[in-house]
């Protein structure tokens, strides 16, 4: 590991159904990542969640597979904006993600350039594992949050305690995965997180 604080914790989040809104795209007729910067909303107590979780001495991760633009739904440029918009987002409310750690590939892509099998797609712990080397963080005092089997299967790969989200929109991506904890919301989750280390955990 790096050199830094030992027991550094992290808070490995999802962003897609877990801190913004998915859309629905009448295209495909499924609730997807937003295409557009006017199509980006916050999920509800957002904003208070990530700074509760944050002052109580997590450093913040944001973890998100994008494979629209591999899949032609959406431009790069529009991505990288709504990323920007997003970060200024959290900025303007002093909300510090120590990394954004997204993967633009997918093996069923339609552009040749990010059509592929990588290594930085969830479940695969990738980013996780990054993080726990560069900021020499205590992985087993990190969490991962998300709506998805595919967060919870790369936090368990990565060694951190995971929470799934109910999400309704997103529950056809939810089957197979065992978290440590399900809760019905972003706001829920930092509570059962906030509650664990209250309890020694």
């Amino acid at each position: 590991m790096g050199v830094g604080k030992i027991d550094a914790k992290g808070g490995f989040f999802d962003r897609d159904g877990t801190i913004n809104n998915l859309v629905y795209n009448p295209l495909t007729q499924a609730y997807e990542s937003p295409h557009r910067v006017n199509d980006f909303s916050l999920m509800p107590k957002v904003i208070d969640s990530l700074k509760s979780i944050q002052s109580n001495g997590f450093m913040l991760f944001l973890v998100s597979n994008q494979p629209s633009y591999a899949k032609g739904k959406t431009s790069l440029e529009e991505i990288k904006a709504i990323h920007s918009h997003f970060d200024d987002m959290m900025r303007r409310q002093g909300i510090k993600f120590r990394e954004y750690y997204y993967c633009y590939h997918h093996p069923e892509g339609t552009v040749a350039e990010y059509t592929r099998r990588c290594e930085c797609r969830k479940p695969k712990p990738f980013f996780l594992l990054k993080a726990a080397k560069d900021y020499s963080l205590d992985m087993n005092a990190s969490w991962m949050i998300g709506d998805q089997d595919f967060d919870i299967l790369c936090g368990q790969a990565a060694g951190v305690k995971t929470i799934l989200l109910n999400n309704i929109l997103s529950a056809h991506k939810r089957v197979s995965s065992t978290p440590d904890f399900f809760a019905a919301d972003l706001s829920g989750a930092v509570q059962i997180v906030l509650s664990t280390i209250n309890l020694g955990g």
